[in-house]
């Protein structure tokens, strides 16, 4: 059987998200990229190929070019457009060398690489892993995973996660059932006197 992906709670990506500081370029960088990573449940690959004129701060939406050269449009919460406004106002135009169109830009001025966003969300989490261990196996795309079985645990519909991730196919996204059936197994197990 397929190996159910690390989901981190709520309060564990709160945890990671609130450990980045926001006095440097590149921390305010850095916390507008995670925040984002969550808020839209975004690939690595995502993330780095996503470039300023694709946010949308009146409809409140980023245009992301996804697997295939598929392009959505995916809502962006509170927290990532404020981070995003931070980061815009206060630190790119310090990264930007050459007018790379980029969103996220590399402290020497070029667009961050997916490695960089592993590494990046690696040195924050093994930061915040004292407040909550589950930190450790932080990657980017448990981001996504949590984004996606967040919303499913707060009554999302699958065919608008699916939208959302992206997924070419209802398939793909029904991992993320399964992450919940597995969920609901350990509580049943739990709770069931006869269980």
């Amino acid at each position: 059987p397929q190996r159910l992906p690390r989901v981190l709670k709520a309060r564990e990506v709160a945890a990671l998200l609130d450990s980045i500081p926001a006095a440097t370029p590149l921390e305010l960088r850095d916390r507008a990229l995670f925040e984002l990573a969550y808020a839209c449940g975004l690939r690595a690959e995502e993330l780095v190929s996503l470039d300023v004129e694709g946010l949308d701060f009146d409809s409140e939406t980023v245009r992301v070019e996804g697997k295939g050269g598929k392009t959505r449009l995916v809502p962006v919460g509170e927290h990532a457009r404020q981070a995003l406004e931070r980061y815009l106002e206060r630190a790119r135009g310090l990264l930007e060398a050459d007018g790379d169109a980029a969103l996220f830009l590399s402290k020497s001025g070029r667009r961050l690489s997916t490695s960089d966003v592993r590494r990046r969300l690696n040195g924050w989490a093994r930061r915040a892993v004292a407040s909550s261990p589950a930190l450790a196996e932080a990657h980017p795309h448990a981001l996504r995973h949590s984004f996606a079985t967040h919303l499913l645990d707060g009554g999302a519909d699958l065919r608008a996660i699916q939208e959302l991730l992206g997924h070419a196919t209802i398939s793909t996204t029904q991992v993320y059932t399964r992450v919940e059936s597995a969920r609901l197994r350990s509580t049943y197990s739990r709770a069931h006197p006869r269980a």
